[in-house]
């Protein structure tokens, strides 16, 4: 941060953060309060029964995070199926069909805190038809920890799941070697799958990876370092868990600022007052900075900022505040509000990855909706060239491709290519996660089709797919841009 001072925050990353128009203090000393009291999103993914449940089980009951009467009720459960001892599973696998097959189906989200930092938890399923799921939950991740059974080593989801992590530019990715003491321990065979597996997620541009050999079970370094391992000297699942880095430095990124809500109280006491209601994506936003209104590209100052009915003079994402700008503009929800320096190009012709999370295939010539941060338009498929093979290593890009025939079905992530009915400003998903992101959505129910990252991710060029951009036919019902 800056030298510049921010003004004294709660220091919540949900944006729900304070402010006073006169107590300021140091950026530095509020960005570290800020880390102090992080949260961390993190999401746990791997092949069917390599231990998910049982590793997130465990890490809620040895860090304190599971009250009593759940711990009976899994310990009545666990009976009931004949286990001696608590099935510790049972904790994020809440719906009947997963406790009666013992598998992970839906994503289960669990909410914990240790005195170091705060914790919301994803955990994925594993099976192939569940991939969309683990799309869903690892999208806000900033951690991954994809599981691998000892016994079996790197398996094609264990592939699958790594290059879903990259795909979606999640920054840390662990390893969690589990079931080690059903291998007896063994040093070697971590080694041998550590590097296998980092290797591979390496190959895909996964900037950050760490391996930890574990017992879910047993809980050997989950939470507790373990006895029997004393060749790993690293941290546990837990100590990796708390001091990772999360808190980037929100003056690095460009201003975004998508518009939810225009505040006109027209009283007596407001008579004049406009204000621009919203969550800062990222940077910060300081007032008197020259500022764009896109899809428009009208220019203004940033006169006020309003944090929760008090005024302060700077803000930075995550937070949810309310903007003033020095001049009368046509403003409305769905417009973003950015840094004039830093404005991104608007389009109406989009290129993207797209993961299809539906159980109706999305084809060439579909008319979708298309949901970017706060704004909805209508857009149409013109093509779709390519999927993605997750599986497979390539030696060039690491994720090999193939031919899509205009048609991606349920849990396949291919590129697409769309055409708008309004201009966009998007950035790259590579520069952005929040606002280089999109949804698909069915104009006939609603029903999300797909989830898209725009930017090149892990395609080739726009060359590819330049020559089949106007393949659909025109249209005389309103889909006709």
């Amino acid at each position: 941060m800056t030298s510049t001072d921010i003004s004294t925050a709660s220091g919540e990353a949900s944006g729900t953060t304070t402010g006073t128009a006169t107590g300021t203090v140091p950026a530095d000393a509020a960005i570290a309060d800020l880390s102090a009291t992080s949260l961390l999103r993190f999401a746990t993914a791997g092949s069917v029964d390599d231990g998910k449940s049982t590793l997130v089980g465990r890490l809620l009951h040895d860090s304190k995070s599971v009250l009593t009467d759940q711990l009976e009720a899994v310990e009545r459960a666990s009976l009931v199926r004949g286990q001696d001892t608590p099935d510790l599973a049972l904790l994020t696998d809440g719906l009947r069909a997963e406790r009666e097959q013992g598998i992970t189906i839906d994503v289960a989200y669990r909410y914990f805190a240790t005195p170091r930092r705060r914790f919301i938890l994803a955990d994925t399923p594993g099976h192939v038809q569940y991939t969309r799921n683990m799309v869903t939950g690892a999208s806000t991740a900033e951690l991954a920890v994809v599981l691998v059974d000892a016994r079996n080593g790197v398996v094609e989801q264990t592939r699958r799941h790594a290059a879903v992590a990259a795909l979606l530019r999640v920054p840390h990715v662990v390893l969690a070697v589990n079931k080690m003491d059903l291998v007896d321990y063994r040093e070697p065979v971590h080694t041998a799958i550590a590097e296998e597996f980092t290797a591979y997620a390496a190959s895909l541009g996964v900037p950050e990876i760490t391996t930890i050999p574990i017992s879910a079970l047993a809980g050997d370094n989950v939470v507790t370092r373990s006895a029997v391992m004393d060749w790993y000297t690293g941290p546990t699942v837990l100590e990796h868990l708390e001091t990772v880095a999360v808190t980037a430095d929100p003056t690095d990124d460009p201003v975004r600022f998508p518009v939810q809500y225009v505040i006109r109280p027209q009283t007596p006491e407001h008579p004049d007052y406009r204000g621009y209601a919203g969550q800062i994506a990222s940077g910060v936003l300081r007032t008197g900075d020259p500022v764009t209104v896109l899809p428009s590209g009208r220019t203004s100052t940033v006169a006020a900022i309003d944090v929760l009915g008090a005024n302060v003079d700077v803000a930075w994402a995550p937070q949810s505040v309310t903007v003033l700008l020095a001049d009368d503009l046509d403003i409305s929800r769905g417009d973003i509000v950015v840094s004039t320096a830093t404005a991104p190009a608007t389009t109406r012709d989009v290129e993207a990855t797209a993961c299809h999370l539906h159980d109706r295939p999305l084809r060439t010539g579909d008319r979708v909706l298309l949901k970017h941060t706060t704004r909805t338009v209508k857009a149409i498929v013109k093509d779709i060239p390519s999927r993605l093979v997750l599986t497979v290593p390539d030696d060039k890009s690491g994720i090999p491709q193939e031919p899509a025939s205009g048609e991606l079905t349920a849990n396949e992530i291919g590129r697409v290519v769309l055409r708008t009915s309004e201009p966009l400003a998007l950035d790259a998903y590579a520069d952005s996660r929040r606002t280089g992101s999109f949804l698909l959505i069915d104009p006939a129910d609603g029903a999300t089709l797909a989830a898209g990252m725009a930017g090149a991710a892990f395609a080739d060029s726009a060359a590819e797919v330049a020559d089949s951009a106007g393949s659909a036919a025109p249209a005389a019902d309103g889909w006709d841009f």
